[in-house]
């Protein structure tokens, strides 16, 4: 019986092992490409990546893009030329610990760091001085209230915001229900660190699936380049330091949701009804009731927390609608 045990424990040492050194998937000829056509700015000692596409002759509207939570700049990948095609630039970025960007750990990752990230890129762009719209989603909600606040504050270095739209992020800790591995892993201490190694494509794709709609299912190839983001640099070892904004959410609940509730700036809110994470019809009475300034585009019934990625052409028709309506 000690034999077989020990049988046992001889072939899984080696079987984890292997496992944990399973090297990233080399990235798809999209997201490789999509990867060439930015470049890296340094903030701090951290390297970030960015996209800036100049397009439409005769606008003057500067957009930047935030993305969500766990993925990267590449979830607007489906709307980025409607975007060019109507705006002068269109700037997106992966956040520190996303993407292509560096994913430092140990590291306190806060949505305060990661806005001071966007002011600096703007910096580097040469725009502190220009007013830009602000289009957001998830995880960049958060950020854009954090951008909006010090906006609004004329905090020193704030980025000059002439427009938000936000979508499908929680920006009420009250009505978000994260999904049960984001609440086991931010709170998990060091146990995050032995289940984040072991975290792969499976129960990724099978975690990102639910919070899609049942006819907006990502594609095979499109689960496997969000993974993919996700393991360069080793991100999926950082997510638990990451997953922190919950707290900082909460935390900072009256900070956030104050800046939107007092915002001077036009304000949109684009929404996938199906979302469980932020769901219908808790989410959106509870939006329209302390954000009433705030105009809101909901989408069709079977569309969920991806909306740029799952219905890409009504999304953009949505947030252009209410840029031409200021």
């Amino acid at each position: 019986m000690n034999e077989w045990w020990i049988l046992v424990g001889l072939l899984t040492v080696p079987l984890i092992a292997v496992y944990l050194n399973i090297p990233p998937p080399v990235p798809s000829t999209e997201l490789y490409s999509w990867m060439s056509s930015g470049s890296f700015f340094t903030f701090k000692n951290y390297n970030i990546f960015y996209r800036d596409s100049w397009g439409a002759v005769g606008s003057s509207n500067v957009v930047i893009l935030l993305h969500g939570f766990p993925t990267s700049s590449y979830d607007w990948y489906k709307v980025w030329e409607s975007l060019t095609q109507h705006f002068q630039r269109v700037i997106a970025l992966d956040f520190l610990g996303f993407g292509f960007s560096d994913k430092p750990r140990p590291h306190h990752y806060s949505v305060f760091e990661q806005a001071s990230i966007v002011e600096s890129l703007a910096v580097h762009l040469g725009l502190m001085d220009q007013k830009v719209n602000i289009l957001s989603h998830d995880y960049g909600d958060t950020v854009a209230q954090e951008l909006l606040y010090r906006y609004e504050q004329n905090r020193t270095g704030h980025l000059m915001i002439n427009s938000l739209c936000l979508s499908n992020g929680g920006i009420f800790p009250e009505a978000h229900y994260p999904r049960v591995i984001q609440k086991v892993l931010k709170d998990a201490g060091l146990l995050a660190s032995v289940l984040t190694r072991f975290m792969n494509y499976f129960f990724f794709s099978r975690g990102i699936r639910e919070v899609f709609g049942p006819y907006t299912q990502p594609t095979e190839a499109e689960s496997w380049d969000m993974w993919t983001g996700i393991r360069v640099n080793d991100g999926n070892l950082v997510m638990d330091s990451i997953l922190q904004y919950i707290n900082q959410r909460q935390k900072y609940r009256d900070r956030w949701v104050g800046a939107l509730a007092a915002a001077s700036i036009p304000l949109h809110f684009i929404y996938g009804p199906l979302d469980p994470v932020n769901p219908h019809p808790v989410f959106l009475k509870l939006y329209r009731k302390l954000i009433p300034r705030s105009t809101v585009s909901v989408l069709d019934d079977h569309i969920s927390h991806y909306p740029q990625m799952e219905d890409p052409t009504v999304f953009f028709n949505a947030y252009l609608t209410f840029m031409n309506s200021f």
